[in-house]
């Protein structure tokens, strides 16, 4: 199979999606590799590191698109991308289409094959392709959050940990998976006094015993968010509805009872954002300031640290993508159910029930092409 390699175009987007070493890979199993020139130098990796594995470098995105017959990326393509995507071409990167209906119209006008990272589930419900950039995006949040609360940057002016004979910190995370995992013990081991909100009792129990003293755990609801907000110094949303959009558990309303100063950081910004008050951002304009409460939003926050987020999604990613490349997206869909639950979008047809269902967009059942094709 022919693999093609673009380079990243949205703002501020450093990430690539395949190594040098994994290049070598594709190409030790009998496959072509196309990489367009400079697509990995943000994040580390030059063009001849991937020569020398047995990529081809090219000189433009349109000839990289025109060559693969699967696309890898990191971030979903962007407006000016999706004229050059083909139908019957398989696209294998981050999508998130719940949260932005122009770009899951015009990939089911391409029908080409989209399937998402962000869903691919393993029977145990865990999210393989997500979980490395959510480690990082949540650490990432706590680091912008502590940035953010100093006052020259539109904070409190407090130091996440304190110091002797003063408080440190009040971290609020809403949802106890991953990122908000990753996000407390960051926040935990800078000294903050922390509070994970989540429904499920058993990741609370989990999340009991594993966390320190300086983290406590607290059952999501309105009832409970409205009284913690005024107190809180640092919020972090971290809610997860796999494929849908996330709900708002931040409401406009809310941010009249927060102290001025006080920082938001929406981790789940690529899903629409669990504040009501969430735009998407960029690390070139990051945050903007609504009723004095700073919004920190950015879209693909991991992007900021390329090269250990590219190992850390290439080392994920990899056995997928070499699996697609040898026995093709169909073959390979139905031998691993965690990869059928990728897909998306299917030459015109949504094949996600949460992606239909948020735009009123027809939904056609994955087995459908999986079995009669």
């Amino acid at each position: 199979m022919r693999i093609a390699v673009p380079k990243e175009i949205k703002n501020n987007e450093n990430r690539v999606a395949l190594t040098p070493a994994g290049a070598k890979e594709f190409v030790k199993n009998g496959h072509e590799v196309f990489v367009q020139k400079s697509a990995g130098e943000g994040s580390g990796f030059k063009d001849e590191a991937y020569e020398t594995a047995g990529a081809t470098i090219l000189p433009s995105i349109e000839a990289t698109y025109e060559t693969g017959e699967m696309v890898m990326k990191v971030k979903e393509p962007i407006a000016s991308e999706y004229e050059l995507i083909r139908e019957d071409q398989l696209l294998f990167t981050y999508f998130h289409f719940a949260s932005y209906e122009p770009l899951t119209r015009a990939m089911v006008k391409s029908k080409a094959v989209c399937l998402a990272y962000e869903t691919v589930e393993k029977p145990d419900s865990s999210l393989p392709l997500l979980v490395p950039m959510s480690e990082v995006a949540g650490r990432m949040a706590v680091q912008k959050g502590a940035n953010y609360l100093e006052k020259p940057l539109g904070g409190r002016g407090i130091l996440l940990g304190g110091v002797p004979g003063t408080l440190p910190a009040k971290v609020l995370i809403l949802g106890g998976g991953i990122v908000g995992t990753q996000a407390a013990w960051m926040a935990s081991g800078l000294g903050a006094d922390v509070i994970i909100l989540d429904v499920s009792l058993p990741r609370m129990r989990y999340l009991s015993d594993v966390m320190p003293k300086n983290v406590k755990t607290m059952m999501s609801n309105e009832y409970n968010i409205r009284n913690l907000i005024p107190t809180a110094d640092l919020i972090i949303g971290a809610v997860l509805i796999p494929g849908a959009k996330a709900p708002h558990l931040i409401t406009k309303d809310m941010l009249k009872e927060m102290v001025p100063g006080t920082v938001l950081v929406d981790v789940a910004v690529d899903q629409g954002g669990c504040i009501e008050t969430c735009k998407p951002t960029t690390h070139e304009k990051p945050t903007y300031t609504i009723e004095g409460v700073l919004h920190y939003c950015v879209a693909n926050m991991p992007g900021a640290v390329p090269y250990t987020s590219t190992l850390a999604l290439t080392n994920a990613t990899l056995p997928y993508a070499l699996e697609l490349a040898k026995s093709g997206w169909r073959d390979a869909c139905i031998r691993y159910p965690e990869l059928k639950a990728g897909l998306n979008i299917i030459k015109g047809d949504v094949v996600y029930q949460a992606v239909a269902n948020t735009f009123n967009l027809p939904y056609v059942p994955v087995s459908y092409y999986l079995n009669h094709n």
